[in-house]
Protein backbone atom coordinates (compact mmCIF):
# COMPACT_ATOMS: atom_id res chain seq x y z
CA UNK A 1 0.00 0.00 0.00
CA UNK A 2 1.21 3.90 -1.26
CA UNK A 3 0.46 6.60 0.73
CA UNK A 4 -0.19 9.90 -1.48
CA UNK A 5 -0.08 12.67 0.89
CA UNK A 6 0.10 16.41 -0.64
CA UNK A 7 0.37 19.35 1.59
CA UNK A 8 -0.15 22.24 0.59
CA UNK A 9 1.88 26.18 2.12
CA UNK A 10 0.58 29.43 1.28
CA UNK A 11 4.00 30.69 0.99
CA UNK A 12 6.91 28.99 -0.85
CA UNK A 13 9.67 29.34 1.59
CA UNK A 14 8.05 27.49 4.14
CA UNK A 15 7.09 24.81 1.62
CA UNK A 16 10.52 24.56 0.98
CA UNK A 17 11.43 24.06 4.45
CA UNK A 18 8.96 21.05 4.77
CA UNK A 19 10.21 19.69 1.41
CA UNK A 20 13.46 19.20 3.49
CA UNK A 21 12.44 18.07 6.38
CA UNK A 22 10.37 15.27 4.15
CA UNK A 23 13.75 14.48 3.31
CA UNK A 24 15.68 14.41 6.35
CA UNK A 25 12.61 12.19 7.47
CA UNK A 26 13.52 9.65 4.38
CA UNK A 27 16.97 9.83 5.99
CA UNK A 28 15.55 8.47 9.85
CA UNK A 29 13.69 6.12 7.91
CA UNK A 30 10.28 7.54 9.35
CA UNK A 31 9.22 7.36 5.49
CA UNK A 32 10.07 5.31 2.62
CA UNK A 33 9.43 7.48 -0.39
CA UNK A 34 8.71 6.17 -3.85
CA UNK A 35 9.02 10.14 -4.92
CA UNK A 36 9.13 13.58 -3.35
CA UNK A 37 8.52 16.91 -4.99
CA UNK A 38 8.13 20.18 -4.13
CA UNK A 39 5.14 22.09 -6.77
CA UNK A 40 5.43 25.55 -6.91
CA UNK A 41 3.15 27.85 -8.50
CA UNK A 42 4.58 31.31 -9.53
CA UNK A 43 2.64 34.73 -9.66
CA UNK A 44 1.54 34.41 -13.45
CA UNK A 45 -0.02 30.86 -12.79
CA UNK A 46 3.02 28.54 -13.78
CA UNK A 47 3.91 25.54 -11.97
CA UNK A 48 7.72 24.14 -11.56
CA UNK A 49 8.06 20.71 -9.77
CA UNK A 50 11.59 20.07 -8.45
CA UNK A 51 12.59 16.72 -7.25
CA UNK A 52 15.27 15.15 -5.83
CA UNK A 53 16.68 12.18 -8.52
CA UNK A 54 17.93 9.73 -5.84
CA UNK A 55 14.85 9.01 -4.65
CA UNK A 56 12.29 9.05 -7.44
CA UNK A 57 12.08 6.36 -9.33
CA UNK A 58 13.68 3.01 -8.20
CA UNK A 59 11.87 0.92 -11.15
CA UNK A 60 10.51 1.77 -14.22
CA UNK A 61 7.05 0.79 -12.82
CA UNK A 62 7.31 3.47 -9.86
CA UNK A 63 8.75 6.10 -12.26
CA UNK A 64 5.63 5.62 -14.68
CA UNK A 65 3.54 5.74 -11.58
CA UNK A 66 4.95 9.18 -9.98
CA UNK A 67 4.91 10.36 -13.36
CA UNK A 68 1.18 9.88 -14.32
CA UNK A 69 0.67 11.03 -10.66
CA UNK A 70 2.22 14.68 -11.67
CA UNK A 71 0.34 14.55 -15.36
CA UNK A 72 -3.50 14.05 -13.72
CA UNK A 73 -2.42 16.24 -10.25
CA UNK A 74 -1.01 19.27 -11.69
CA UNK A 75 -0.61 19.43 -15.64
CA UNK A 76 -3.21 21.36 -18.15
CA UNK A 77 -6.06 18.96 -18.68
CA UNK A 78 -5.03 19.51 -22.75
CA UNK A 79 -2.59 17.14 -22.02
CA UNK A 80 -4.94 14.63 -21.24
CA UNK A 81 -7.22 15.57 -24.16
CA UNK A 82 -3.89 14.33 -26.20
CA UNK A 83 -3.89 11.17 -25.02
CA UNK A 84 -7.57 10.61 -26.62
CA UNK A 85 -9.78 7.53 -25.47
CA UNK A 86 -6.18 6.14 -22.49
CA UNK A 87 -6.89 8.85 -20.49
CA UNK A 88 -10.76 8.17 -19.75
CA UNK A 89 -9.85 4.54 -19.18
CA UNK A 90 -6.99 6.14 -17.05
CA UNK A 91 -9.49 8.38 -14.77
CA UNK A 92 -11.67 5.43 -14.61
CA UNK A 93 -9.31 3.61 -12.85
CA UNK A 94 -7.86 6.45 -10.70
CA UNK A 95 -11.50 6.87 -9.65
CA UNK A 96 -11.61 3.13 -8.32
CA UNK A 97 -8.34 3.82 -6.84
CA UNK A 98 -8.93 6.83 -4.70
CA UNK A 99 -7.93 9.52 -6.76
CA UNK A 100 -11.29 10.95 -8.07
CA UNK A 101 -12.37 14.12 -9.20
CA UNK A 102 -13.02 15.81 -5.99
CA UNK A 103 -9.59 15.56 -4.60
CA UNK A 104 -7.84 16.73 -8.12
CA UNK A 105 -10.10 19.38 -8.07
CA UNK A 106 -8.67 20.26 -3.91
CA UNK A 107 -5.63 19.63 -4.68
CA UNK A 108 -5.98 22.35 -7.62
CA UNK A 109 -7.69 24.50 -5.27
CA UNK A 110 -4.73 24.87 -3.10
CA UNK A 111 -2.38 25.79 -5.64
CA UNK A 112 -3.21 29.19 -6.10
CA UNK A 113 -0.31 31.71 -8.00
CA UNK A 114 2.44 31.94 -5.33
CA UNK A 115 1.38 29.21 -3.09
CA UNK A 116 3.02 25.32 -3.14
CA UNK A 117 2.75 21.97 -2.20
CA UNK A 118 5.03 19.52 -0.84
CA UNK A 119 3.97 16.25 -2.67
CA UNK A 120 4.93 12.70 -1.36
CA UNK A 121 4.46 8.97 -2.54
CA UNK A 122 5.35 6.74 0.26
CA UNK A 123 5.31 3.39 1.03
CA UNK A 124 5.63 3.48 4.35
CA UNK A 125 5.27 6.02 6.82
CA UNK A 126 5.37 6.26 10.93
CA UNK A 127 1.77 8.10 11.07
CA UNK A 128 2.81 9.75 14.30
CA UNK A 129 6.66 10.71 13.85
CA UNK A 130 5.47 12.09 10.66
CA UNK A 131 3.01 14.12 12.03
CA UNK A 132 5.94 15.57 14.50
CA UNK A 133 8.39 16.16 12.45
CA UNK A 134 5.70 18.11 9.80
CA UNK A 135 3.47 19.79 12.68
CA UNK A 136 5.75 22.92 13.22
CA UNK A 137 5.10 24.01 9.22
CA UNK A 138 1.28 23.49 8.94
CA UNK A 139 -0.18 23.44 5.63
CA UNK A 140 -3.21 21.60 3.95
CA UNK A 141 -3.07 17.96 4.03
CA UNK A 142 -4.84 15.66 1.18
CA UNK A 143 -4.39 12.16 1.79
CA UNK A 144 -5.02 8.92 -0.35
CA UNK A 145 -4.19 5.08 -0.33
CA UNK A 146 -2.89 3.34 -3.39
CA UNK A 147 -3.19 -0.51 -2.96
CA UNK A 148 -0.08 -2.33 -4.98
CA UNK A 149 -2.53 -4.05 -6.86
CA UNK A 150 -3.86 -0.22 -7.99
CA UNK A 151 -0.31 0.69 -8.55
CA UNK A 152 0.46 -1.93 -10.74
CA UNK A 153 -3.32 -1.47 -12.61
CA UNK A 154 -2.37 1.66 -12.91
CA UNK A 155 1.24 1.32 -14.35
CA UNK A 156 -1.10 -1.43 -16.87
CA UNK A 157 -3.04 1.41 -17.49
CA UNK A 158 -0.06 3.80 -18.99
CA UNK A 159 1.18 1.16 -20.93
Amino acid sequence: MSELIIIGYDEETVAGRAYERVLELQRDFILDLSGVALIRVDVDGKKHVDTPSRIVGGSVASGALWGMLFGLLFLSPAIGMLLGGAWGALVGRLGQSGIDRSFKERVDGMLEPGHAAVVILARKVTDDKFAAGMSEFGGTVLQTSLSEEDELALVDELA
